[in-house]
């Protein structure tokens, strides 16, 4: 099939690779010149394992092309994929303003029957603006609405993990309209998504209000999942509990599972705290407040300063002429993501009380330099304090303490002695409860963890 996506950010870059792999005909349209470029010439603007592998093979294969070009990427798809940001606005709401923009731009240059898919997270009711957006501008050239059916579905990709996710899907959502262009659009999914289905079907076909909430309800899952565990490891903390050990007591409960009840310093990134944030502002737009969600927010926000309170507990409030290696810098393994990153707010609160930071990330480090600047603007003295190395032995050198923010596999397993020796003092603050305090007590390593009790 001939596929056409509009915006090559995280979405639309693993989207249209993917659907290329499978032997589709790919357009990848965004309005950067400099992303374009950077496409063209070999590169990817964002760290994704094996997603610059995956575009390389199949641009060499001449399925997959990049481009500029809004009249030539409407031309070229049967299905137009909208997968561009939906920054948070500043009531929280999510900013559709490009998203409307992706679809005007459709009905000004389509002549043919196009399937236009909403691939970016949106509120409940964006197929309708969609819609309406396509269907005036269809007007204003005399071109039938039926031209054009709306289908929503939504991406489940984790970061780190998206191109297994988009390959191996646990779950396809699609919503469309019971109209016959509806009915049309959906089978059009349906022979598209059919090699994800080969095995056993993954597909979930729903109208299309329920495909938009479906994505926002699961990101919220997840997000009330992770501050529930902040919440009781900070209770642990207090009366002296082990939260590892309830971890496990609670995730082996089929009703509960494992997943996503690893405590720490608060979930970042993209999609959590926005998608809560716009399914909050949704719910109140209707006239209902969505108390728990609310709280989801406000315990996320602690968090990431829970670390800095264990740090001023240990050594005092004023931190001058003290040093701290900070390993992990991106919100989460395996990505440079630094959108929301709890390392941000723990660098800009060591400094604010006096620290120096030495940092190291395995692959955040050049996103993370863009986002210091931006986070210390007016404060160029404090940046001074900030500086990145490239090897996480080397942020050790003379540091009164280790904290661990990001839980990347080669921070796991360090030589421990070259960690004592390198640190002022054997202290190690640990963001991700990567190490077992019992161990670190054997080695003469003062350890401080989440929720985690000797």
């Amino acid at each position: 099939m001939k596929v056409t996506i509009i915006g090559s950010g995280y979405v639309g870059l693993v989207t249209g690779a993917c659907l290329a792999e499978q032997g589709n005909n790919v357009f990848c349209l965004d309005l950067d010149p400099k992303k374009i470029e950077i496409l063209n010439s070999g590169g990817v603007p964002i760290y994704e394992p094996g997603l610059k592998e995956m575009i390389e093979r199949n641009r060499a294969a001449g399925r997959l092309q990049f481009s500029t070009d809004i009249a030539a990427s409407v031309a070229h798809g049967d299905v137009q994929f909208i997968a561009v940001g939906t920054p948070p606005d500043e009531d929280g709401s999510a900013d559709l303003q490009y998203v409307v923009a992706a679809a005007r731009n459709i009905g000004r240059h389509m002549s043919t029957a196009k399937v236009i898919v909403d691939k970016s997270t949106v509120p409940v009711g964006t197929a309708d603006k969609v819609s309406a957006a396509i269907t005036e501008e269809l007007g204003k050239r005399s071109l039938p609405a039926e031209l054009c059916s709306v289908v929503s579905n939504p991406e489940f990709l984790k970061e780190g993990a998206a191109v297994e996710d988009f390959m191996r899907p646990d779950r396809i959502v699609i919503g469309t309209e019971n109209t016959p262009a509806g009915l049309r659009a959906k089978e059009q999914m349906r022979k598209l998504y059919a090699p994800f289905n080969r095995h056993h079907e993954r597909t979930y076909y729903m109208d299309v209000k329920s495909a938009e909430l479906t994505k926002y309800a699961a990101n919220a899952m997840l997000a009330t999942r992770i501050s529930f565990m902040n919440e009781l490891a900070n209770l642990a903390d207090l009366v002296g509990a082990d939260i590892e050990a309830v971890r496990q007591g609670i995730g082996s409960d089929s009703r509960i599972g494992f997943g996503f009840l690893y405590p720490g310093t608060g979930y970042g990134g993209s999609c959590f705290p926005k998608d809560v944030s716009a399914l909050s502002k949704t719910a109140k737009e209707h006239g209902r407040d969505l108390k728990i969600l609310d709280a989801v927010e406000a315990v996320n926000e602690i968090q990431k300063y829970v670390l800095v309170e264990k740090i001023e507990k240990r050594f005092g409030k004023d931190l001058s002429k003290m040093k701290f290696a900070i390993w992990g810098l991106a919100f989460k393994p395996n990505t440079d993501d630094m959108r929301e990153a709890p390392s941000r707010v723990i660098i800009q609160e060591l400094v604010k009380r006096g620290a120096t930071v030495i940092a190291h990330d395995p692959v955040a480090m050049p996103e993370a330099k863009h986002c210091l600047e931006l986070d210390f603007q007016g404060n160029p003295e404090g940046l001074k304090r900030v500086s990145m190395v490239a090897d996480p032995m080397t942020a050790l050198d003379g540091c009164d303490a280790l904290v661990i923010v990001t839980e990347w596999k080669a921070f796991r397993s360090p030589d421990f002695d070259a960690v004592m020796q390198k640190l002022k003092h054997a202290i190690i603050f640990d963001g991700r409860n990567l190490y077992e305090p019992a161990s670190m007590q054997e080695l003469g390593i003062e350890y401080h963890g989440i929720g985690r009790h000797n």
